[in-house]
């Protein structure tokens, strides 16, 4: 395939023609020939996630790797996750490289299995991280997301196995000692709604033990999606200190907060929990700073049976995968708050970095044609129809700031209906 981008903007601000070859770009410049007009488009470094539920094994009701991958395509991400907390767990090489298989054949994006630090997610036993780092699936990150990693011993001969390969643990900072029960943030709100509240010290002293034991191994810490002032405080002072730490944040942390619980609609059920305004500030704070590195979706579908509930009884969890670009960019962009520059760093080339992933993150010459054409000017209304076979999206009532409109990967435009269906035959 061959084509010519004609007058995006690059994050930089300067406005260029992009030539694509084959699955590479192979010029940036002002070209003579025709091409897709893109005037008015920001050209970005395709998007990454490094926190993605895709469900397969075990959960096909709520999603597949199909379905997900197709609706990351549509948020304009080239590269997703796969968090190990399906059934079974993918806690062996099999099960990776089965996840990795699924991804190949699906070609909307890039799929990177995240493997499990503990067997069955049990939290007593290491999983063999060594054998899923050599397997076709490469697994460079290992994480027990959607629960924690508690043992702190345990958690220490994570983080010294990992450090043999470069690797690294992605932590699930939740104390549940702290938590059994918890339905929504600790505070006020919770006493006056009547719903269990889940205590800020049940993260953030788990990223503090963390962040020590980063730096007593030297080894590599990821903290997923951090909620908290105290949080985001711990994490630069860790970084300080020079602990190799990287940390997430998502969406929904940056542009809600725990008011939205007052409806008791489950869409807004979430772990860990949705925080006040005062820590979202926090959070874009650090974002801006740099204390936080990236955006990670923590895309959770679920089926409408484990959402249609009353509260106390439905899952925790949202969509967000198509979503988040322009959730990003309204509160990052649009608010003035900080740059496109910016805004690619923490969605496309730090995530690419932090799973270990070649040819993602830059749009360059030589480099593979991965790119998302975002319209800053466009708005996706909160009924948009999802890709996902799950609807729990919470910006069901919003209509948010910017839209992609094409993702490129490896070249090829994922967003076209024609190739879509092409992709699914």
């Amino acid at each position: 395939m061959s084509v010519i981008l004609k007058e995006v903007t690059l994050a930089s601000g300067t406005r260029a023609d992009i030539r694509i070859e084959g699955d590479s770009i192979v010029e940036i410049g002002t070209l003579r020939e025709k091409g897709v007009d893109c005037s008015g488009l920001m050209a970005l470094a395709g998007l990454v996630d490094p926190h993605t539920h895709l469900r397969q094994p075990g959960f096909e009701a709520s999603e597949t790797v199909l379905s997900g991958t197709r609706a990351a395509a549509k948020g304009g991400y080239v590269a997703v996750t796969a968090m190990a907390n399906t059934d079974p767990v993918a806690d062996t090489s099999k099960i990776v490289e089965d996840v990795f298989a699924l991804g190949q054949a699906s070609k909307y994006s890039f799929v990177q299995p995240i493997g499990a630090v503990t067997k069955g997610l049990a939290g007593k036993q290491l999983s063999d991280i060594t054998a899923m780092a050599n397997s076709r699936a490469k697994v460079q990150v290992f994480s027990d997301d959607g629960l924690c990693v508690f043992d702190e011993n345990l958690m220490r001969q994570a983080l010294q196995k990992v450090k043999e390969f470069g690797g690294a643990i992605a932590q699930h900072a939740q104390d549940p000692t702290l938590t059994d029960g918890s339905q929504m943030n600790d505070g006020a709100l919770s006493i006056e709604l009547g719903l269990k509240g889940w205590p800020v010290l049940a993260e953030e002293a788990i990223i503090q033990r963390d962040a020590e034991l980063a730096l007593e191994t030297g080894s590599r810490l990821h903290v997923c999606h951090v909620t908290t002032a105290g949080g985001v405080e711990i994490i630069r002072w860790a970084k300080k200190q020079g602990a190799r730490i990287t940390a997430e944040v998502t969406p929904h942390h940056l542009l809600l907060d725990q008011e939205l619980a007052r409806s008791y609609d489950p869409v807004y059920k979430v772990n860990p929990p949705l925080r006040t305004s005062v820590d979202s500030i926090a959070l874009l704070e650090g974002l801006v700073d740099g204390t936080i590195d990236m955006l990670g979706t923590d895309h959770a579908p679920h089926s409408s049976e484990k959402k249609d509930c009353e509260w106390e009884n439905a899952a925790f969890g949202m969509i967000g995968l198509e979503s988040a670009a322009s959730a990003l960019h309204q509160v990052l962009v649009a608010s003035g708050a900080a740059s496109w520059q910016l805004f690619e760093k923490v969605s496309s080339q730090n995530p690419a970095k932090m799973l270990g992933l070649a040819g993602y993150g830059s749009i360059q010459a030589g480099a593979r044609a991965n790119i998302t054409l975002f319209d800053p000017a466009a708005s996706l209304p909160g009924a948009t129809p999802s890709a996902s076979k799950s609807s729990n999206s919470p910006y069901a009532n919003l209509t948010l700031q910017g839209r992609v409109q094409h993702t490129i990967r490896d070249g090829h435009f994922t967003m076209f209906d024609h190739v879509l269906k092409e992709f699914d035959d």
